[in-house]
Formats: C-alpha cells, structure tokens, sequence
C-alpha cells in the first residue's frame, strides 16, 4: 500500500503542476471570460493539499500499518477526484451542475482527515 499511495501522491502532485501551469497560460483568458479563475484556483490548491496528505500517509504507513491508515489514503484519493475533479470539469465545460458534486469530493476529503487522525490515534503509543 505504501508504494500505491506514494506513487498516487507523486501522481497527483505532477499533474497539479501541469494542470495548474495549463490554467496559468493556455486556459487563463477563457477563465477569466467566464468568471472561473478562482474556481480553477481551487481546484489546483487543493489538489496539492492532499497531495502532500496522501504522501503523508504513504510515509506513515512504514510506522502505522492498520486498515484506518489505508481507508484514510483511499479517502484522500477519491476525493481529489471527486473534488478537484468535479471544479476541473464545471470550469472547462461549464456546466453548473458539476458544482453539485463537489460537496461529496469535500465530505471524503474530511473523511481522509478523520481516518487519518483516528489511525495515528489508535496506531501510535
């Protein structure tokens, strides 16, 4: 598990980069046109966020190993797709209704969180 979630990590902070540098440049008139720079903004931020969370639990795996750590890893990943995913997708074609499902990207991000709080709990004396 601890190669997966640091691969994933490696993964998702290179495609922050080159996501983030294709908004910077190549997308940046169209989202200032249609008013979604800070939309994109966030998308890319909080992709690094977790990013680096991810990266942390594959770390902490080495000293933590428990189902809690690897539903925390889970959890980070699915909802940077979810989250970051969901603001990539209503910025390039948008339509609004992706908005809607960026909430269930938050919840399992705040899951990710908890789990990861829970694991280090029950994992470290």
């Amino acid at each position: 598990m601890q190669k997966f979630f640091l691969l994933s990590a490696a993964a998702l902070g290179f495609l922050g980069v080159a996501i983030g540098a294709f908004g910077a440049h190549a997308f940046r008139k169209t989202l200032e046109a249609t008013g979604r720079l800070e939309t994109f903004e966030t998308a890319v931020k909080y992709q690094f966020y977790h990013c680096f969370a991810l990266l942390a639990v594959g770390i902490l795996l080495f000293q933590i190993s428990n189902r809690t750590m690897v539903y925390a890893g889970y959890s980070f990943i699915a909802g940077t797709l979810v989250f970051s995913g969901s603001l990539y997708l209503l910025c390039y074609t948008q339509i609004t209704k992706w908005g809607a499902v960026t909430p269930f990207g938050g919840l399992l991000l705040l899951a990710g969180w908890l789990l990861l709080f829970i694991a280090v709990w029950q994992g470290l004396k």
